[in-house]
């Protein structure tokens, strides 16, 4: 099957203007199969209440079924479970949990898309798709304002991204390169087929919901024609200076070498978000003057370059060890406190567990925070949230009992017998 999608990968790719009338019939018992095998049996179920070990008990039969009903067009996708996951502002975020049956499917429908779509997406877009990752990201990012002539940064956000995506837009897009009815009926099913929310049945008219499967190829399929081809081939080309973005899922930001071609195109953007029923936050979208000459320039104004966030760092202007400039990166201060609150949460709740477990769970925590944050010159805030989590996990110790468990002196000797594991820089962006 990977072989198949493969060869559909190429052909895209050397013929840009081919349409694929005949690929559904990939979606059949072997795919379904080996998305199958690959599916996390740990995520919640979906309406219907089954899960992947249940679906596993009769699956030759139940992948039997299921490609029947696809052949016979019979095929109905369950409405998903709609919960709201809080967020660190005060709001909440939706989350769309599908049933099992249809998340296989929803597997076997990205596969599809992806292989049209992939060998068309441009290397500055860099969220959800094969061997790129947020580093990737961040170390593009970092070129295009080291290595390039970049004076001025738009820092924008699209608001509620995946909410307010036109399923008539997402349609003619993947129309463009897919002619297979039963390709596209399937999209459509997938996006039509509702939510149930405290009771209530309801169809959404836009959105691809947050949760399923297929909603990041979509994503990406939305933003490839929306806004990076749109930057490439139509922006970039007429403007009098060095012009560049990188995106991720929906968060990007823009490069500019002059601040009126910046200004030029955020007047372009706004006006090409709202006709494709988008728009940007504008409380959160800023033009910033930001690059290799600004500290020096503002400097000698009496102030201080601006940062931006992106992708949970903060980044802003320094110099190296040699007095180059530089630009650096640190954990931005919002995703700072909210994984102390996390931490304080969870090592309150599982305080009465045996000490040695609390220690494995801790570490195991520390390392997947560092394995994310361990880029160039962050080594500071990783080691600040380390201290943090041993003052946390010093307070719940001593909330074991009703006597005080711990001093410090007697805490940082049980911690030299149980060490918490200290950061380390995993990626470096200049390697």
């Amino acid at each position: 099957m990977t072989t198949k999608l493969e060869r559909i990968s190429e052909l895209s790719k050397q013929h840009p203007e081919m349409k694929f009338n005949s690929i559904g019939h990939l979606i059949n018992i072997e795919m379904l199969k080996e998305c199958h095998y690959k599916m996390d049996g740990r995520k919640a179920v979906g309406i219907d209440g089954i899960s992947k070990e249940e679906y596993n008990s009769n699956l030759d039969n139940n992948l039997k079924q299921l490609v029947e009903k696809l052949k016979n067009k019979s095929y109905r996708p369950r409405p998903a479970r709609k919960v709201e996951m809080p967020k660190e502002n005060g709001k909440t975020r939706p989350l769309s949990i599908y049933s099992y049956e249809d998340k296989l499917v929803q597997e076997a429908l990205r596969k599809v898309l992806e292989s049209v779509f992939e060998p068309h997406f441009y290397s500055n877009m860099c969220g959800f798709r094969p061997n790129r990752n947020c580093h990737g990201a961040i170390r593009m990012l970092n070129d295009m304002i080291e290595g390039h002539k970049t004076n001025y940064i738009l820092d924008a956000d699209i608001k509620g991204f995946f909410d307010n995506l036109n399923h008539d837009w997402i349609m003619k897009f993947i129309s463009s390169r897919i002619t297979d009815s039963s390709v596209l009926r399937l999209v459509e099913k997938m996006l039509k087929a509702g939510i149930l929310k405290n009771g209530e049945f309801y169809v959404d008219e836009f959105g691809a919901g947050q949760g399923s499967v297929c909603s990041p190829i979509i994503a990406n399929i939305y933003m490839h024609y929306v806004l990076i081809w749109w930057f490439n081939e139509k922006i970039r080309p007429p403007l009098k200076g060095y012009a560049d973005i990188v995106i991720y899922a929906d968060d990007f930001v823009c490069c500019f070498q002059y601040k009126n071609d910046a200004e030029l195109f955020y007047e372009h953007l706004k006006r090409r978000m709202n006709h494709f029923g988008l728009s940007l936050e504008e409380s959160k979208t800023r033009l910033i003057y930001f690059g290799r000459f600004t500290a020096d320039n503002l400097k000698r104004q009496g102030n201080k370059p601006e940062t931006f966030d992106f992708l949970g760092f903060t980044h802003y202007c320094s110099k190296s060890r040699n007095g180059n400039f530089r630009v650096k990166h640190k954990t931005a201060n919002k995703k700072y406190r909210k994984k102390c609150k996390q931490m304080n949460i969870t090592i309150r709740d599982m305080r009465f567990e045996k000490k040695k477990y609390i220690l494995a769970k801790v570490n195991q925590i520390l390392i997947g925070y560092y394995h994310y944050y361990g880029i160039s010159d962050n080594y500071q805030m990783m080691d600040n949230f380390r201290k943090r989590v041993i003052q946390i996990l010093y307070f719940w110790m001593n909330r074991r009992s009703q006597r005080k468990s711990y001093t410090w002196d007697g805490f940082n000797q049980f911690l030299k017998e149980h060490p918490i594991v200290r950061p380390r820089i995993y990626v470096s962006l200049y390697g």
